[in-house]
């Protein structure tokens, strides 16, 4: 296995898919608008993605990967399949029950989600209703595409599980452009639309995921759903998962419950989040996902320095990638936030206050990826319990800090406590790591570690001295302008931080992209 083409196969897909977002995000600007449909159709979207952030991706990845693994490498694809079988079956019954249950149900999670709908306008109430029972299913998709996605990424296939989040927004991109077409824009007949895309798009992903498992040649049947060892297990590693989801969405809804006594705080901490999530979801879900079937395969073999290696490759390309960017998000984020989103109601005011919340969570995206990067560690030993009480932990500090800095420092001070919490959390699983023996650095990390952070400062000096220079291009009043201006800028950052790599010694630029296309390299290499 080839984890720098893995890794790169997910990273660019994610990047294309979090492109595509945008689109997608400009165009229900566009058609729906901030109304009343469009406040029921975001409600109605966001029940399925929060019971699939709980259930269908995290918390069934760690733990299936790892017993899938298992079962490949003690009794081939003929066990693998059975157990396979097993879960699909037990895995359809209980998504199927839960959303049978949430469509009898949709009134009373819809007025947990937002209780405010009912009672200021009751045919809002009744469209969001409405909308969530037809965007539900959409979890049953999406569990199915989460187990697929398992299997495919198991056997080293990793592209067409990688390419189905672009589909969900390809489809509603095009329903959207449907709804512009036809006229009904800003109707309740546009929110049922892309209501209706959002199901089509679930079923689109998971056909196409269950042909790439057929194509591979490792076909499933459904059989009779069985409460087997095979079940438990599973359940008993997934439960440990679901509740470190649910730690970090009740994390998420008390930074908001705190940042809403300061006018305009939940805000700027959304514009800003959307920012730091691009690195973090191209880099951290690209590394996790290309690291967790990877090590379980090699522990399942035996193959224990294999392991080690493939951590110290990961954590390699995780902080070459993530340093320049928290570097960058920390010197410059007036300039990012300005060329994206300083226009129309959104002024020079809320660009610096959104600004300094994009510093405060660059001091902590090297931290937000390294639990990405060191969590797979413990999943595939089937160890889910250990991250959870982390997640725990780094929950309790992030309340904690928000609540004592947000009185200084208003909403600032909640994107700094998030970063500390993560911070401490990685602190945690490192040395846990480290203490069981599960993890050590070897002597090409422990050399190339130190001139990747040199690289990433000499290049924040130069991206510095040039966002002085270009202050003319940032300050223009036309956006084309300044647009170039940041595109410039990013693009010699990259180019001085990439030489000063090469230069340094911190990575080999020719290895790596020899990786990338599939080449073979020499033992220890990058």
């Amino acid at each position: 296995m080839n984890l720098l083409r893995n890794f790169a196969t997910v990273g660019s897909f994610t990047m294309m898919s979090r492109v595509l977002g945008f689109a997608r995000d400009i165009l229900i600007a566009a058609f729906l608008g901030t109304g009343g449909v469009a406040d029921a159709f975001f409600v109605a979207f966001k029940l399925p993605n929060l019971f699939r952030r709980l259930f269908a991706e995290g918390a069934f990845n760690s733990a299936f990967v790892p017993l899938f693994a298992r079962a490949l490498e003690e009794g081939g694809e003929p066990r693998a399949r059975q157990f396979a079988e097993q879960i699909l079956s037990a895995l359809l019954v209980a998504v199927l029950a839960l959303t049978l249950l949430a469509e009898i149900f949709t009134p009373i999670l819809v007025w947990i989600i937002a209780p405010g709908f009912s009672g200021e306008d009751a045919e809002k109430f009744a469209v969001t209703v409405a909308l969530t029972r037809i965007c539900f299913p959409y979890l049953a998709a999406m569990s199915l595409v989460a187990f697929l996605s398992g299997v495919l990424n198991t056997f080293d296939k990793f592209a067409a599980a990688a390419f189905a989040p672009v589909l969900l927004n390809i489809v509603l991109i095009a329903v959207l452009t449907g709804i512009g077409l036809s006229g009904v824009a800003g109707s309740v007949s546009a929110g049922w639309v892309l209501s209706w895309g959002v199901f089509a798009a679930g079923l689109i992903q998971a056909g196409m995921l269950w042909v790439a498992v057929a194509r591979h040649g490792f076909r499933l049947r459904l059989s009779r759903p069985r409460w087997n060892t095979a079940v438990k297990r599973l359940l008993k590693l997934g439960v440990p998962g679901v509740i470190a989801g649910g730690i970090t969405q009740i994390n998420i809804m008390v930074g908001t419950i705190i940042a809403s006594f300061a006018p305009g705080a939940v805000s700027f901490l959304y514009y800003a989040d959307r920012i730091y999530q691009l690195p973090l979801g191209v880099v951290g879900i690209a590394i996790g996902v290309a690291l967790l079937p990877d090590l379980s395969r090699r522990l399942r073999s035996g193959d224990l320095d294999g392991a080690q290696h493939t951590q110290n490759r990961a954590l390699e390309f995780s902080l070459v990638l993530t340093l320049p960017a928290a570097i960058a998000l920390v010197l410059i984020p007036t300039d990012i936030i300005a060329v994206l989103f300083q226009r129309g109601a959104f002024d020079a005011a809320d660009t610096a206050a959104t600004a300094h919340a994009l510093a405060a969570y660059g001091l902590g995206l090297p931290a937000f990826v390294l639990i990405k990067v060191l969590s797979p560690a413990f999943f595939a030993r089937e160890d889910t319990a250990t991250p959870m009480w982390f997640a725990g932990a780094n929950m309790l500090v992030s309340v904690v800090a928000a609540i004592a800095l947000f009185p200084l420092l208003s909403h600032v001070g909640i994107a700094l406590a998030t970063s500390l919490g993560a911070w401490m959390n990685v602190a945690l699983l490192w040395t846990t790591l480290v203490r069981r023996g599960d993890y050590r650095t070897d002597p090409l990390v422990r050399r190339r570690l130190p001139r990747i952070a040199l690289s990433s400062v000499l290049m924040g000096a130069v991206v510095i001295a040039l966002a002085w220079l270009l202050q003319p291009a940032f300050d223009h009043d036309t956006l084309a302008i300044r647009a170039l201006a940041l595109v410039g800028l990013v693009g010699i950052g990259m180019v001085v931080f990439f030489g000063l790599c090469q230069l340094t010694g911190a990575i080999d630029l020719k290895r790596s992209i020899g990786q990338i296309r599939g080449r073979r390299s020499t033992a220890g290499g990058s």
